[in-house]
């Protein structure tokens, strides 16, 4: 049986560097023409659409907190089927979760898929002390492997020198690269943190660049020789003939944020899924059984869409006859009323009486949990579920009472008041996010709605 060569890269904290050494890492090993599936810890989509531009494939999401143990190990086994190297990211310190025991932490990971792990360094202004940090590393959890050590912003030979020294006086593990200091960011920043992607016009040319260095400056075949041989699972089987349903999903600049799994999950319970451009088509296709709006930045495209009237209204219209929409986060903001920025209110899709604005810092971060409590089209009374906020998104102005909203949040913000969830008609507009590989309820419940609306003809009784 084949196996798929495999490794963990982490750091001591967020903003180590990390992703710049995983993006080049990745970008280099596929130019060595074997597949690189990538995957990122935690619920993310910045560093995963980087990460999955690098590799020419989906990258895919591990979040121990949001998946089973044994969803995370069978996810992972799937994925890297038919590839010759598998990279996993993970997010803040390496051993940072979300309590002193440092529970769901990218260590916690590590040591679940039995990887070997590659710790980057963020080495600006120090020297030995980096060989303090690595020996510290290696005694905090002696179960974790530490396959070698990334040395990140190196300034000069010298420094490079110096630091080299220290570690091989101290401590065990090799230096199996350095990422020198760079003059610009190679990942263009805005207020909000990394630029996606997708709205980067030169995002092929930076993850070019970033495997140049990595051809340049990694011992790439050292670090391919210390990953760990492992045997993926096949791909399951699909046994669905046809497409049974037809959902349409927002997909452009301003709405980027799906997990692969949440695509997928649609295709394998029988969507056939239709990416929509709510910039620039007109109006939504005519053969829609079914919506999915997921998050983004729909501040930053919110000229272009308040210009695009045609297709709101489209939307508002088809929100009327019934078609069954899931929006979360970004897409929660578009089917407001409005939304407030720099002084200017640019008009939404006018389903719900929202008007929003946008705050200095976040208004909401980190993992989150409701209980349906209200009648909806997705999710049954009593439904628990998991996942996670991230908004800078503030409600200014709402013409509504907390009695509206179907969901009472256990952990997290919600919209308001410790709830989410906007309802109407067949719509379930929500702050939280979740991911379909832990959360297989949610798919389940999307095409159930969607059939019920095909079965009715496209078009619902009135509310």
């Amino acid at each position: 049986m084949e196996t798929v060569r495999s490794m963990v890269l982490a750091g001591l904290s967020g903003g180590s560097g990390k992703s710049v050494v995983a993006v080049g890492l990745v970008a280099a090993l596929s130019n060595r023409g074997k597949g690189v599936v990538s995957f990122k810890k935690g619920p993310d989509y910045i560093d995963a659409g980087w990460l999955g531009k690098a590799s020419g494939q989906p990258c895919y999401n591990l979040d121990p907190y949001l998946m089973s143990a044994e969803a995370i190990t069978t996810t992972f086994q799937r994925r890297i089927h038919g590839n010759g190297f598998a990279v996993v990211e993970g997010n803040r310190g390496i051993f940072d979760g979300v309590s002193a025991e440092g529970e769901f932490s990218t260590a916690e990971l590590a040591q679940q898929l039995d990887l070997p792990v590659l710790l980057v360094i963020n080495c600006a202004k120090t020297t030995r002390t980096v060989a303090a940090l690595v020996l510290g590393c290696q005694a905090f959890d002696p179960r974790i492997r530490f396959a070698g050590v990334i040395l990140n912003q190196i300034a000069t030979a010298r420094h490079e020198k110096v630091i080299r020294q220290s570690l091989e006086k101290y401590i065990d593990l090799p230096v199996l690269g350095i990422m020198p200091r760079l003059k610009k960011d190679v990942f263009p920043m805005r207020h909000l943190g990394v630029t996606p992607h997708q709205e980067y016009a030169a995002a092929s040319e930076a993850v070019a660049s970033l495997a140049v260095l990595a051809e340049n400056h990694f011992d790439l075949d050292a670090i391919v020789g210390r990953m760990r041989e492992v045997a993926p699972l096949p791909p399951e089987q699909d046994g669905q003939a046809a497409s049974e349903v037809t959902i349409g999903v927002l997909r452009d600049a301003a709405f980027q944020f799906y997990y692969q799994e949440n695509l997928e999950a649609l295709a394998a319970a029988g969507a056939r899924l239709v990416m929509i451009d709510a910039l620039r088509f007109q109006e939504l296709p005519p053969d829609l059984d079914g919506l999915y709006i997921g998050g983004g930045f729909p501040e930053t495209s919110a000229r272009e869409l308040a210009d695009n009237a045609g297709f709101r209204r489209s939307v508002r219209e088809r929100i009327d006859a019934g078609l069954p929409v899931y929006a979360e986060c970004g897409g929660l903001i578009y089917l407001g009323r409005s939304i407030l920025l720099d002084n200017r209110e640019y008009p939404l899709a006018g389903v719900f009486p929202v008007t929003f604005a946008i705050g200095a810092k976040p208004q909401a971060h980190g993992y989150s949990a409701f209980t349906v409590e209200k009648p909806n089209s997705f999710y049954p009374v009593g439904t628990r579920i998991k996942g996670h906020e991230f908004r800078y998104s503030i409600v200014h102005r709402w013409d509504g009472t907390t009695d509206d909203l179907s969901l009472a949040m256990n952990r997290g913000t919600g919209f308001r008041d410790g709830r989410d969830g906007l309802v109407k008609r067949n719509v379930l507009a929500l702050y939280t996010h979740v991911m379909a590989s832990g959360t297989p309820e949610w798919a389940t419940g999307f095409i159930a709605a969607a059939r019920s609306f095909a079965a009715c003809g496209k078009t619902a009784p009135p509310a």
